[in-house]
């Protein structure tokens, strides 16, 4: 157990089915009595899931009281669209957003902005954060995949920062120097906002390695191997603890205060790495009809 604990957030998907309702509310009982400084709802590939993410943004809150970021993107929607979202997280009590560019609809070849909209992240970043929004951005460790280069990707994170964003949080990564030298970059170019480290429980080996490629995370060949036996031998739910915690404790030991949890509406691998980080839960919150 590390010699200090950490804060944590935790991010969830909106519910697309009656399912998928129940499974996003009980992921959230399961992790809210851990005591997260805060939560964020995700917003789906081309603004598919809009009304959705602000229904579970302003639902969250109300009912588990917890600070709620809701995120937004600049796909498929004009600026009035765009804003008219953030007004409602704001008439329901939001004023954190993840500002993203977000990703192209399914059967697209990229990143088209809406004739009508936002041209990309930092002129996102700029309305909301000129409207009182306090917005958290993301970055990414491993290279973007449509990143020019490493230089050219913390240049473009520093441009974010610089429009009003008050903190990144990385997409997730699989070996801690890959986000310690990515903080030192950032650093060294100037970027004095807090930079968030973003960790994966993993659930689904396959559906992680899926993932990871499509977003560029680098996966280091020894895990895969671990991995590829843990399954086999069905103990890749111990695996996914040991990994996920020993990477949390070396960034705890470096400086780290914050870790931000990817959930994927799957809470239990993430609730028992923040016990084993030392995070006890808080008796049962008492939840508003």
């Amino acid at each position: 157990m590390p010699s200090r604990k950490p804060t944590v957030s935790f991010e969830f998907f909106p519910p697309k089915s009656l399912e998928g309702s129940f499974r996003l509310w009980d992921c959230v009982s399961t992790l809210a009595p851990l005591g997260p400084e805060w939560v964020s709802v995700t917003y789906g590939a081309g603004g598919s899931t809009r009304e959705l993410t602000r229904e579970a943004v302003a639902t969250l809150g109300r009912q588990f009281d917890l600070r709620v970021a809701g995120h937004l993107t600049c796909v498929d929607a004009s600026r009035e669209e765009t804003m008219e979202v953030a007004r409602g997280f704001r008439e329901a009590g939001v004023t954190d957003i993840v500002a993203l560019r977000g990703d192209a609809p399914k059967g697209s070849e990229g990143f088209v902005a809406h004739p009508d909209g936002f041209a990309d992240s930092v002129e996102l970043i700029t309305a909301l954060a000129g409207n009182g929004f306090n917005v958290r951005v993301g970055c990414y460790p491993d290279v973007h995949p449509e990143a020019a280069s490493a230089k050219a990707d913390i240049d473009w994170l520093k441009r974010k920062i610089d429009a009003g964003a008050s903190e990144a949080i990385t997409q997730f990564f699989f070996d801690a120097e890959t986000f310690l030298r990515f903080r030192d970059r950032c650093v060294a170019a100037g970027i004095d906002a807090p930079i968030v480290p973003g960790i994966l429980p993993i659930e689904n080996w396959k559906n992680a390695s899926r993932f990871a490629a499509s977003c560029g995370a680098v996966i280091p060949d020894d895990l895969a191997a671990a991995f590829e036996v843990a399954t086999r031998d069905d103990r890749a739910d111990l695996l996914a603890i040991a990994q996920a915690a020993e990477l949390a404790d070396t960034l705890i030991g470096e400086g780290c205060g914050h870790l931000h949890f990817y959930t994927l509406n799957r809470p239990e691998l993430t609730r028992d790495v923040c016990v084993a980080l030392g995070l006890a839960a808080r008796p049962a919150l008492s939840q508003v009809a």
